[in-house]
């Protein structure tokens, strides 16, 4: 990786940082209300239109109502027009590098038009089924934003980037991997002299923590930025695409600041990155597919030649069983990564429910232990007070379970731990033979951020919090842990077969897979269900009442009885029987986008 010798903390064009939005029957007027007197900008949105213009304070109508928001997030088209989306509400996460780091709390989604009485019955109400699918997504926690910051690239990244670099707007110069409200703001991408009114939002987790060792006050923050491209649910977005964008990508940072100094370390986590699905169809556990149809090593290169262009060398930790249905994706994994022959790529597979078995999570200090000198090579970013580049990272480890959530997190605090060790002591915040683990305060502080983004990562792409984080936050596996796992893993159970159909619609609408085309719209939204559907469930649902209720009033003969529940019994086997071998045909399906391109 090219090292430079000065570190300018990624300065750029800063965006405006307060809004007051004016309504009129024929315009939008957001206001720019920065402490600065010299700002007089007003974004003009025309509502018939929708043409977008530069005005000043002046031209704001007396008449118009009149509210603060915290910013745009973009614009959308729907059946029934085109909807702007600000930011109503937001908090103060913490400073990074001086800067403020912001999370939208709420949102509104205005509509351009004044009525929707143009429409049909059929279209209103897939025009509010859209708008819960826009809503849905905006209150997955967690979004996050800065206006005079770059929240989208590492701070290797930006040391390496040059003087015109910085001078770009944060919209020109944002990772477009991790812009999650960059369908939103296509209208404004083209419009230069309007980046100033708005600015990337990241999806994904940010802590950012004051802490104190050795009497020596410091920042710790961890930002988790979840990757825009082949993002979904758990379940129905898995592999790669054609472009090598593998599901439920996470490219997470962990920061250190101090009297200037600075250091960061970076891991990613991802699907296993060939063409495989695991489609729900009310089993606990879908049998894992691979694709037969597909060169899975087209996609695979690609994706590592970005990986090794983005991070350098690559070390994959493989997470997930070598038995049962796992078995064959960790063979074909490994098949892969012998075929590619690339010297970049390292290749490391660790059971980790066989080795954790039985509570004995001291086991993962095996991996840990394995990929030392690896780690030690790799190294970490480091600038001085005066912003001297001492360090780069020169790799990166790629973490992957089966869902790259629950076991990936607890590998990758691990992984950072044992970085942050030797930063704080390079920094002279630990001395020489102390232990993190040793500063109970800073210890406590850094498992629940790393628990906490776990939860994170884990509700936007499973829907619940994350499993083993008992693990993360304490440093032991309990029984109560276990508890939760089961009560999460159920909750889990019933989103992704009944739920998560309109959650990956509602990712592809919010990130424009899905156009709505409200000139020539075909609805895709009305599924019509067959006989199965409605008939199977009834069956099933009569047929067990009946056996409870025959058991409950027993007739003349127990052999009566007997003919009776045994009649009814069968009927709910044969009818639950019958509902578990056509298992896709009862869940919730995504509706908007093709399944083929979700494989």
């Amino acid at each position: 990786m090219t090292r430079h010798g000065g570190y300018t903390g990624g300065k750029m064009a800063s965006t405006y940082e307060s809004f007051r939005l004016h309504t009129t029957p024929e315009k939008f007027y957001m206001e720019a209300c920065d402490d600065d007197d010299s700002v007089d900008d007003v974004l003009v949105i025309d509502r018939v239109s929708t043409e977008m213009t530069l005005a000043v304070r002046t031209d704001i109508p007396v008449s118009a109502d009149s509210k603060p928001v915290c910013g745009i997030m973009g614009t959308i088209r729907l059946v029934a027009g085109t909807y702007l989306i600000v930011i109503t509400k937001k908090m103060k996460v913490g400073d990074l590098l001086g800067h403020a780091v912001w999370k939208a709390l709420d949102f509104e989604i205005i509509p351009y038009k004044k009525t929707i009485l143009h429409l049909t019955d059929s279209q209103m109400q897939d025009n509010k089924t859209f708008l819960a699918m826009i809503s849905n997504v905006l209150h997955t926690d967690a979004f996050y934003f800065a206006t005079d910051c770059d929240l989208t690239h590492t701070l290797q990244r930006l040391a390496n980037t040059s003087p015109e670099f910085q001078d770009m707007s944060l919209l020109e110069r944002a990772d477009q991997r991790f812009v999650w409200n960059g369908h939103l703001l296509r209208e404004f991408i083209n419009q230069p002299e309007l980046h100033k009114f708005v600015f990337p939002v990241i999806h994904g987790f940010v802590s950012i923590q004051p802490c104190c060792i050795n009497l020596k006050g410091f920042e710790w923050s961890i930002i988790s930025r979840r990757s825009c491209f082949r993002a979904g649910v758990r379940y129905y977005v898995r592999g790669i695409d054609v472009e090598g964008h593998a599901a439920n990508f996470v490219e997470t940072e962990q920061i250190v600041q101090y009297k200037g100094a600075k250091a960061s370390f970076v891991q990613t986590r991802g699907s296993i990155p060939f063409y495989w699905s695991q489609r729900p169809n009310l089993k606990y556990k879908p049998k894992p597919q691979i694709s037969k149809a597909i060169n899975h090593l087209d996609g695979f290169q690609r994706h590592f030649d970005s990986q090794i262009i983005l991070y350098g060398r690559q070390v994959i930790l493989n997470l997930i069983n070598q038995k049962g249905s796992e078995k064959p994706l960790e063979l074909a994994f490994d098949k892969m990564v012998t075929g590619l022959a690339n010297s970049m790529i390292k290749y490391i597979a660790f059971d980790f429910h066989k080795e954790c078995s039985r509570m004995r999570w001291h086991r993962l200090q095996i991996l840990v232990d394995m990929v030392t000198e690896i780690q030690d090579e790799f190294g970490y970013f480091l600038v001085d007070v005066d912003g001297k580049v001492l360090q780069s990272q020169e790799g990166t480890f790629r973490s992957n379970c089966m869902d790259c959530l629950d076991r990936t997190n607890v590998i990758q605090s691990l992984l950072a731990r044992r970085a942050l060790q030797s930063q704080l002591q390079r920094m002279g915040l630990l001395h020489s033979g102390q232990k993190i683990e040793e500063q109970t305060n800073f210890e406590k502080m850094y498992k629940n951020a790393w628990a906490d983004n776990a939860d994170a990562c884990a509700k936007q792409y499973a829907g619940t919090g994350a499993l083993k984080t008992d693990f993360t936050r304490t440093g032991r596996r309990t029984y109560l842990g276990l508890l939760m796992d089961g009560w999460n893993s159920m909750i889990r159970y019933y989103k992704n077969n009944f739920s998560d159909g309109f959650r990956q619609d509602s990712i592809d609408l919010f990130l424009g897979n899905y156009a709505v085309d409200e000139a020539d719209w075909v609805t895709p939204l009305h599924d019509l269900k067959d006989w199965k559907f409605l008939t199977l469930p009834i069956i099933m649902v009569v047929a067990f009442s009946m056996c409870i209720i025959c058991l409950l009033m027993a007739g003349d003969t127990w052999t009566e009885t007997l003919a009776y529940i045994l009649f009814w019994g069968t009927a709910s086997i044969v009818t639950g029987g019958l509902i578990l071998f056509n298992g896709r045909d009862f869940v919730d399906a995504p509706r908007l986008v093709q399944k083929e391109k979700l494989d």
